[in-house]
Parts: structure tokens; C-alpha cells; sequence
């Protein structure tokens, strides 16, 4: 059963994958943002940005919250009752990512959570942010696939 819910799991994700990729693609002649450029976004431009910020956080909290276990599960691990530092160590064992750059995921998702019109260039920060490391997180999809699956 629990195969059955790692690929549920996994099949969410990757719709946000492909949809985070188009985003991607659609940012791309905007990176890297900066003051005047975000000074001179149109409506359709930020709605773009919206979605990459959703579909980070969407992906992000999925693995977070189910992925990783299920995976480690999976894998034989004994998940329960543990905390989620100590599932990201062992997801960090497998190789799958670093808590260190998981933390500064969580730390840039959690800045574009909340709008602050005063911080424009922490959130233009962000957004380059999140264009560079993007596909570090989709990689991390892809690298539990496999590793599930082989």
C-alpha cells in the first residue's frame, strides 16, 4: 500500500513539475529580475511569478510532507514516530538533498509567502532564487523515482 501512495504521491508531483518547468520557460527572459525590471512587470509577467512561487511551495510541501516519508518507508525505514529533521537526515543519506539547501528552500518559500511591499528587493532576492534552484528541487523528484523504482 504504501507503493500505492508513493506513486499517487509521486504523479502529484509531477504535475507540478511540468507546470513549474513552463514556468520556468516563460521566466526565463526576465532572469535575472532586478529593480527595474520588476518596477516594469506586466500583470501577465507577475501572474507568471505568482506561479512560480505556488508551484515551488506546492512542490516543496509535498515532499516535504508526504513524499519523503512514504519514500523512506519504501526503502525500509522506520518512519514513524519520528520528526521531520530526522527523515531529512535520512533523506540526505540517500543522497536525495542536503538539509542545508533544504533550508534555504523553506527559508525563500516562507519570504514569498508573505507580501511586504517594503522588501521588493529581498522578494526580487527570491524570485532569481527560486529560477536558479528550481530544478534542484524537480532533481530531487526525479532521484526518488529512480531510486524507488530501479
Amino acid at each position: 500500500m504504501a507503493i500505492d501512495r508513493l506513486q499517487s504521491y509521486l504523479k502529484e508531483a509531477q504535475s507540478h513539475v511540468e507546470r513549474l518547468n513552463n514556468v520556468l520557460e516563460r521566466l526565463r527572459p526576465l532572469y535575472p529580475l532586478n529593480i527595474e525590471k520588476f518596477s516594469n512587470l506586466t500583470s501577465s509577467q507577475k501572474d507568471i511569478l505568482d506561479a512560480l512561487a505556488f508551484r515551488f511551495s506546492k512542490l516543496q510541501d509535498l515532499l516535504g510532507s508526504r513524499i519523503f516519508r512514504e519514500f523512506l518507508n519504501h526503502t525500509g525505514y522506520i518512519t514513524e514516530g519520528k520528526t521531520f529533521l530526522e527523515l531529512l537526515r535520512e533523506i540526505e543519506k540517500e543522497g536525495i538533498i542536503d538539509i542545508d539547501t533544504w533550508s534555504q528552500f523553506r527559508k525563500i518559500r516562507n519570504l514569498l509567502a508573505h507580501d511586504y511591499p517594503d522588501e521588493i528587493l529581498e522578494k526580487i532576492e527570491a524570485i532569481n532564487f527560486l529560477i536558479e534552484n528550481a530544478p534542484t528541487l524537480i532533481k530531487v523528484v526525479k532521484k526518488i523515482e529512480s531510486k524507488a523504482y530501479r
